[in-house]
């Protein structure tokens, strides 16, 4: 399903899913915000409501009180319907006060309205004088005596729901808190799991092209390039593999026509030296000395143009072995040994010493390329050292790699040979004094097989000489 879309859609699709995971995060923690915030006003509403309901009914109260006392003292009726109307104001208060506190005995609201019905019946007792009115009032102020402590407790109660309504708020926002503070750390946790996510799936395809152009750019042209992923990375790896397929024809005409121009160039070559042998022996008559000198020049230079050839066809050879490789566990201290002993004559003529140190654990090679290499390595080595000098090999293992180090005591590779000096055909400024010029493969061979095995040839900096490095992976 997701390689039908392209890289563009499948970037697009995550950056949106992103986007909506924490936009909506942000968008409940903002509804959660506004209720709280509601919350907060219903809370402050009720408080003030609940507040002034109770200072209400205190005032009604000392108002019932007055207008009792001034009707018994009096006899007047306008006290009494003083009374009746904050009677009736105080029952409105105490109500409003008894609906907002749910949680407060419902005995004490009853014993305040029966205090002022005991008043009020009081109050509407037929007038009597003397010794009955002093019985009213006494019966008056024992029906008011509770008034003053039953406020007292509605007002306790009133600052009990106050408190108790504050703390639910600070619970309720504490909770909440801790709902968004888990809900942005798990949109935070998703997205970052879904950009990592997707950020591997989409750099794979992105590693298969940059693979899949090194081992162009190695000349590895027998893997076959498979992309997967988005339907547009896969079309550049489809282009990849019929670039590879193209290039695999053109290194194979190239290969072909090297094998035939060499070949034809190899016969009238041949029959030039025969020629110019012939003259050199006098076999067409005696040479004068500017003749004989002609000769030689011609003798040299077919020479020379037959080893050009030559090493032509050696580095064609070995560009074409080293893509099909036979690779077998080997030891490479026994491969270093054989390769050194093979070659005793060359570095015993010229009056070197060559010795070889180290270990290293078996690894999976072609054996015949390596030895290749090894000889390479060790034929340009005598080739610049001076007599008497020593050519050491180091062999050993760093950060999961075999290292393999060829160090000589001659004039070493100037600063600028050292990015071409693996370059085929290319020859250094540093040559032996009194040496015929090389052609310039060696190490572009050396170069060609340890590549081919996934490994690395560097140039190392060195204060005499020259410091080859070998490093060959363990696993490939």
């Amino acid at each position: 399903m997701l390689s039908k879309l392209s890289f563009r859609q499948l970037l697009l699709g995550v950056f949106l899913l992103i986007a909506m995971l924490l936009s909506a995060a942000s968008l409940h923690a903002l509804w959660t915000l506004d209720r709280l915030a509601a919350h907060s006003r219903d809370s402050g509403r009720h408080a003030l409501a609940l507040t002034e309901n109770t200072q209400q009914l205190a005032e009604r109260s000392v108002a019932m009180a007055r207008s009792a006392r001034q009707y018994l003292v009096l006899d007047d009726p306008a006290f009494r319907r003083r009374y009746a109307d904050a009677w009736r104001d105080a029952r409105a208060a105490l109500d409003a006060v008894a609906a907002a506190l749910p949680h407060t005995p419902p005995a004490l609201f009853e014993r305040w309205r029966e205090t002022g019905e005991q008043t009020w019946h009081i109050l509407q007792a037929p007038s009597r004088p003397g010794a009955l009115r002093s019985a009213r009032q006494q019966a008056l102020e024992k029906a008011l005596l509770p008034l003053p402590g039953l406020n007292e407790q509605l007002a306790a109660e009133v600052q009990q729901e106050v408190e108790r309504r504050n703390g639910a708020l600070l619970a309720e926002l504490d909770r909440r808190r801790a709902v968004l503070k888990a809900q942005v750390m798990a949109s935070i946790l998703i997205a970052a799991a879904l950009a990592s996510g997707f950020g591997l799936w989409l750099s794979r395809p992105l590693a298969q092209i940059g693979q899949a152009i090194d081992t162009l750019g190695e000349n590895r042209y027998d893997q076959v390039i498979a992309v997967r992923g988005p339907r547009d990375l896969q079309r550049v790896g489809q282009q990849l593999n019929w670039l590879r397929q193209r290039l695999a024809d053109l290194e194979a005409d190239k290969a072909r026509f090297l094998r035939h121009i060499s070949h034809e160039l190899k016969t009238p070559l041949a029959a030039l030296r025969e020629g110019v042998a012939l003259l050199e022996d006098g076999v067409a008559g005696a040479l004068s000395p500017d003749q004989r000198e002609i000769a030689g020049i011609l003798n040299q230079n077919t020479a020379a143009l037959q080893s050009q050839i030559e090493a032509l066809l050696r580095y064609n050879a070995a560009t074409f072995d080293a893509q099909h490789l036979r690779r077998q566990p080997a030891d490479l201290g026994a491969l270093l040994a054989q390769t050194i002993d093979s070659q005793r004559l060359q570095w015993q003529a010229a009056r070197l010493s060559v010795v070889s140190e180290g270990r290293a654990a078996p690894l999976a090679v072609d054996a015949d390329k390596l030895v290749i290499v090894i000889g390479n390595l060790l034929s340009n080595a005598v080739r610049f050292s001076p007599p008497g000098g020593l050519i050491s090999f180091r062999l050993g293992e760093l950060d999961g790699k075999l290292v393999l180090d060829c160090v000589d005591q001659g004039p070493g590779v100037a600063a600028e040979d050292a990015t071409r000096i693996f370059e085929p055909f290319y020859q250094g400024q540093r040559q032996p004094p009194g040496a015929r010029r090389g052609n310039g493969i060696g190490l572009s061979i050396v170069h060609e097989y340890v590549a081919a095995h996934g490994g690395l040839l560097k140039l190392m900096p060195a204060q005499r000489g020259a410091h080859f490095r070998i490093e060959l992976p363990y696993e490939h």
